[in-house]
């Protein structure tokens, strides 16, 4: 296949959308984008409103947004554009707020979302290579921009709507370098432009011709900088995702490790290092509803839980966090200034033009003779550095451990009027008339504000108490402690009137920077809202004081009552449950049957979970082993109805069976499909099982026993070894002529001094299963290579031989099982539907509701709502609580588990969540 010839790069000229090297321009104005990163499809349309308002108080002048085409066609020529799927509704609001926006249609999003966005039903196609210029994955990916891009087209800037960037696919330099990638690239852009792409192409980690590349991190903003500005010298610098938080999967520990306090230094760093734009990935980040979650590379088992709350500033269930007040801060000091931020130059004579105090350091930017400083603290402590800068002035700056605290020296703020302050200004417009600043600090600080003018400064209404001023009258100089109360001062400068408003922690997070149709307003303390369908916006936030909203006590055939307890307890549920997998399945039952087992896509399934049964005859033996060369997903092993294992490491496996002597044994094999490969080289992956199944195979633990330089190497242990250093070691074979190298690896590997091929992310660990028969012997066999920086988990050789398959198997969607009684009626556990039925509660009209489950006890399995998927649950955390969505709710509910172990649910409950009392009301 041959790309067709490039299109011009005058193409991509645009009228309302400019740029050079310091920024975007927006209908001719300078514009630092703020974007808040929030995915339309990750809850329920009815809560767009809520989470993008939010977004906009919070200074975020536009949303960027995935685009998932297994969303829109779901199964293969049906596509979906309605409902929660109305994508084009979702940009439709964005403009109705005043919210420009990034479109990022993919094809590939990774978003952690299942296959990166690609449908699962592609992966039955025949010659497809999925993210490469093949032509069958792009004849594919042609009819999905022929669908999806005239939706976000209709909706750019110069036809009515707000979408101001279109990103070219995702991520692409993670697989290979520009050059490598152009021909894949330019056909993607190529295809955007062909569908009435006007405005400004970008891409992010790794870029095209013709487009605009941007970066994506959570630190070391300097150095992405730097590579982006040698790359593109003349284009504005944009972190495309800059990493709030992140994701979290299942067994792992709650990803909460980027605090707000870093949040707010790596911010801060982004600003100095010269950005012109921020992404916040995620704003909000929702649910992985309908088991969309995916998996990701770095070890066997990363699937993603349920929950996408990401620790983003709104948490899942669209609620503020201490993120929230963070982002909102920063959102408003950079619009307070925004010109001098986009137009500043790193500076360089740091030690002519300042020193501080011992322990600090500082930076700036400057424009002429304005400054911006960021004084960073080596402290352990909260403590007030000095600076002093070239014309004697000597300013103190509270900074706190590790943080970064912005000083503004001489920042033009009128004509001749120039503002040095030590701490953040959220506000520099006119309010009413009225020139005024906001001056915030954290509680309990105070800050060091100069303004100096070419005219005399009279001073209005009251004094305050610590000021000086000069002589002439042309400097005023304030000293202020910050206090709960809002403190106002008041002055003029000839015939223009000022005013400052100092504020502390507690009430700039109830600062409100107000703008639609109707103009700009601020407002200070909690507010009541009302957003119209005008696009006006007339807002009250407040608590109600009421305390937290209780639910009564329900039960299956129970209505809701006025109780005063906090959750539903489940006393009596009634249970459903599914068949024994004790229970002889004949194949006339349902399902299909084969000789080797067949993985999901390929049955036709896309999700939820599969029963694979084969019964086979055993000898004398007691104990036995079954090797499962390609395992992808967490399966329960059952024999004789009865579980003995559960295989939570995937990619290959063997296991030790327990059996009946003498007779005929049952092998089922439960798997549920936990999430396809959303971020990896290998995308594509068959989900379940599929190929043959060996009896009688072994396993070594190959993490043992390397050696290097006399010396004895465990890579599960930390080594002082050099990482890339050659190392090597020995295993023994006997009988057995197939071998499997599954774990982690690195792109140096050789047995029996032939090189082996490592494929996977370049110089990096990966973990891989790698089919190594051709490559062994009968008895010993080496095996070298390069030191991987340990500890490791795995590295683990499975070994059998290929006359001892396993044929005759059956395979049924295990979800649709009913109960069938084995022939004494008894139950030998096993999975087990449970359902409860509970009314819509009532609630009064100011109390803004949340509702999830909480389902201590169980074990694993599938929650749905109404006959809704709500996704995948497992009770080995993170996660615990699953959101259950309002607008999903009827005036009679029935919630449904399929709990794989058969748990009792009795200490199921269903939960308001803590901030269910409090009032962010919206119409």
């Amino acid at each position: 296949m041959h790309r067709e010839e490039n299109m011009s790069i005058s193409d991509y000229s645009h009228t309302i959308v400019q740029y050079d090297s310091k920024s975007y321009r927006i209908n001719g104005n300078q514009v630092f984008l703020n974007s808040a990163a929030i995915h339309y499809f990750r809850m329920p349309r009815e809560e767009w409103r809520e989470v993008l308002v939010k977004a906009k108080l919070a200074g975020m002048n536009c949303v960027d947004t995935y685009f998932a085409w297994n969303v829109h066609e779901p199964d293969e020529g049906n596509w979906t554009f309605e409902g929660d799927n109305d994508c084009g509704a979702f940009l439709d609001l964005c403009a109705e707020l005043g919210l420009w926006v990034i479109a990022r249609p993919g094809p590939y999003i990774c978003a952690e979302w299942d296959f990166g966005g690609f449908p699962w039903w592609l992966n039955n196609k025949e010659d497809v290579v999925f993210r490469s210029y093949n032509k069958p994955y792009l004849d594919y990916v042609d009819r999905y921009f022929d669908a999806i891009i005239p939706i976000i087209s209709e909706r750019q800037v110069a036809n009515g709507g707000t979408v101001i960037l279109v990103q070219v696919e995702n991520e692409y330099g993670y697989l290979a370098d520009d050059e490598k990638a152009s021909d894949y690239m330019l056909h993607l852009r190529d295809g955007l432009i062909k569908r009435g792409i006007e405005v400004p192409l970008i891409t992010c980690v790794g870029g095209a011709e013709g487009t605009i590349e941007g970066a994506n991190f959570w630190s070391n903003a300097d150095q992405h900088y730097e590579n982006l500005r040698n790359k593109q010298p003349d284009t504005p610098k944009i972190v495309t995702e800059f990493w709030t938080g992140w994701f979290e999967h299942w067994g792992a520990m709650s990803a909460t490790q980027k605090t707000a306090a870093l949040y707010e230094r790596r911010t801060l760093e982004v600003l100095r290092a010269g950005y012109s734009g921020i992404s916040h990935y995620m704003f909000f980040g929702g649910t992985n509803f309908g088991n969309y979650g995916g998996r990701t590379v770095g070890a066997s088992d990363i699937f993603m839980v349920t929950s996408y709350d990401y620790d983003a500033p709104l948490n899942e269930y669209g609620r503020v966090t201490e993120k929230y007040s963070v982002a909102k801060k920063l959102a408003y000091f950079v619009k307070a200034i925004e010109g001098l931020l986009l137009n500043s130059m790193e500076g360089v004579s740091i030690d002519s033009l300042t020193s501080v105090s011992k322990g600090f350091t500082v930076r700036y930017r400057e424009l002429g003779n304005q400054r911006i400083w960021f004084v960073e603290s080596g402290k352990d402590e909260r403590e007030t550095a000095y600076l002093t800068l070239a014309n004697g002035n000597t300013i103190p700056v509270t900074v706190k451990p590790g943080a970064i605290t912005p000083v503004l020296e001489r920042m033009e703020i009128a004509p001749n009027v120039r503002l040095t302050c030590n701490t953040y200004l959220l506000c520099n417009e006119e309010i009413e008339g009225i020139h005024t600043l906001i001056i915030a600090a954290d509680n309990g600080e105070r800050s060091w504000v100069e303004i100096d003018t070419e005219q005399s400064i009279q001073l209005l209404g009251l004094r305050p108490q610590l000021m000086k001023l000069s002589a002439d009258g042309k400097r005023l100089t304030l000293d202020n402690y910050h206090f709960e109360e809002p403190q106002v001062i008041s002055l003029s400068i000839g015939d223009k009137h000022f005013q400052l408003v100092f504020v502390n922690g507690e009430m700039t997070n109830n600062t409100w920077r107000l703008e639609d149709h109707t103009g700009i307003r601020w407002a200070l303390g909690y507010l009541d809202m009302d957003i119209s369908g005008d696009g006006s916006i007339k807002v009250t936030l407040g608590r109600s004081g009421n305390g937290v909203l209780h639910l009564g006590k329900w039960d299956t055939k129970a209505v809701a009552t006025t109780g005063i307890s906090p959750y539903v307890h489940l006393e009596t549920p009634e249970i459903s449950m599914l068949t024994s997998l004790a229970v002889v399945l004949s194949p006339t039952e349902g399902g299909i049957s084969g000789e080797t087992p067949i993985g999901f896509s390929e049955l036709g399934q896309p999700y939820g979970h599969i029963l694979y049964t084969c019964d086979f005859e055993n000898d004398e033996d007691e104990e036995r082993t079954v090797v499962i060369p390609a395992v992808q997903d967490i399966i329960r092993v059952y024999v004789n109805g009865r579980e003995q294992q559960l295989i939570r490491e995937v990619g290959a496996s063997c296991v030790l069976l327990k059996l009946q002597p003498n007779q005929t044994n049952r092998l089922q094999l439960l798997v549920q499909n936990m999430g396809r490969l959303n971020f990896s080289p290998f995308l594509g992956e068959i989900k379940g099982i599929a190929g043959t199944i060996f009896l009688d195979g072994g396993t070594v633990d190959l993490r043992e026993h390397w050696q290097y330089e006399n010396k004895n190497i465990h890579l599960g242990q930390v080594s002082k070894v050099e990482p890339g250093t050659a190392i090597h070691r020995t295993f023994t074979l006997k009988d057995q002529d197939r071998a499997i190298l599954v774990g982690a690896m690195i792109d140096k590997l050789s047995i029996n001094g032939i090189q082996i091929e490592v494929k996977g992310y370049q110089d990096g660990v990966s973990f891989l299963t790698l089919d190594i028969s051709s490559y062994i012997r009968d008895g010993v066999n080496e095996i070298e290579l390069c030191y991987i920086e340990s500890p490791i988990d795995r590295l683990e050789l499975i070994a059998y031989h290929s006359k001892n398959q396993l044929n005759g198997w059956h395979m049924q969607d295990a979800d649709l099982l009913d109960r069938v009684e084995d022939q004494n009626g008894e139950f030998l556990g096993g999975p087990v539907w449970h359902t409860l039925q509970f009314t819509r509660p009532e609630l009064p009209e100011d109390v803004h509701a949340k509702l999830k489950l909480r389902l201590t006890g169980m074990s694993k399995g599938i929650i749905k709502l109404n006959g809704i998927d709500l996704g995948r649950y497992w009770q080995i955390g993170p996660q615990e609580d699953y959101k259950i969505p309002m607008a999903w709710l009827q005036d009679m509910n029935k919630v449904e588990l399929f709990d794989e172990e058969g748990r009792n649910p009795l200490r199921v409950r269903l939960l308001y969540d803590l901030q269910s009392s409090e009032r962010w009301t919206y119409i």
